[in-house]
């Protein structure tokens, strides 16, 4: 394959955009705030479970405890009637007073042990309450480091994008003047070579795979036309002469 040496060496800055695209796009990947953000969101949902755990248990101790001041409340009432009935004089037997009396002094204690029940509960409600609220809390303040490692990682973007937009131009401007076959051929050892197709021979050395070239090929390339296209002879891509190859 033949081209002028000056699309040769345009070449050259095709690959040194292509060098810089991959770096931008390998940066846009490797953000830190991607790592951050993902680290965070976990954190949120886990938080989150948590939060709806302490907040059912919040509403299952609500509800035992109304149920424990209902039962106490009707303790009361019953209470409350049978003293009426004994006030009233509407006993009238022996028996009859004594077995009022016996369930009043009963129902009295009966009171009493719900109303401790009404006490832990609400102790136990409590706790669930303060841990709902520091739950909350602390959802809230990694939600809000969330979006302040989202913001910044939008705006990382964007100036990336910036850049690779601005890089991927001037390849199609630079890449529109250089032969097309040699172009492909490029882009072929491109695809091939871990994204270098071309390389600059600089001092008698691919700087391609940095392995300095064999005094044979080295004569081989000195003997070779100037729109030549030559290749390393040890990974094959395409070596660009200039006047520091030491040829």
């Amino acid at each position: 394959m033949n081209a002028a040496p000056a699309d040769q060496i345009r070449l050259l800055d095709v690959q040194d955009l292509d060098v810089r695209l991959q770096q931008l796009a390998h940066k846009r990947r490797s953000l830190p705030e991607h790592a951050e953000i993902e680290s965070l969101t976990k954190d949120a949902t886990q938080l989150r479970d948590l939060l709806v755990a302490a907040q059912t248990e919040e509403s299952d101790t609500a509800r035992e405890q109304t149920k424990a001041e209902q039962d106490v409340d009707q303790v009361r009432q019953r209470a409350a009637r049978d003293q009426q009935r004994l006030d009233s004089g509407a006993a009238t037997s022996p028996k009859d007073l004594e077995n009022l009396q016996r369930e009043i002094t009963s129902l009295a204690k009966r009171q009493g042990d719900l109303e401790d029940i009404v006490l832990e509960v609400m102790e136990r409600l409590e706790s669930a309450q303060e841990r709902v609220a520091e739950l909350t809390e602390r959802v809230a303040s990694v939600q809000s480091k969330i979006e302040d490692a989202t913001t910044r990682r939008d705006a990382a973007l964007e100036s990336l994008d910036g850049d690779i937009a601005s890089a991927t131009k001037e390849r199609e401007v630079i890449s529109g003047t250089v032969p097309a076959d040699l172009l492909k051929l490029y882009d072929k050892l491109r695809a091939q070579q871990g994204g270098i197709g071309a390389a600059k021979l600089y001092q008698r050395t691919c700087q391609g795979c940095r392995q300095e070239l064999a005094i044979t090929d080295i004569n081989e390339i000195r003997a070779a036309a100037p729109d030549t296209v030559v290749r390393c002879e040890n990974c094959r891509r395409i070596l660009v002469r200039t006047s520091e190859s030491g040829l």
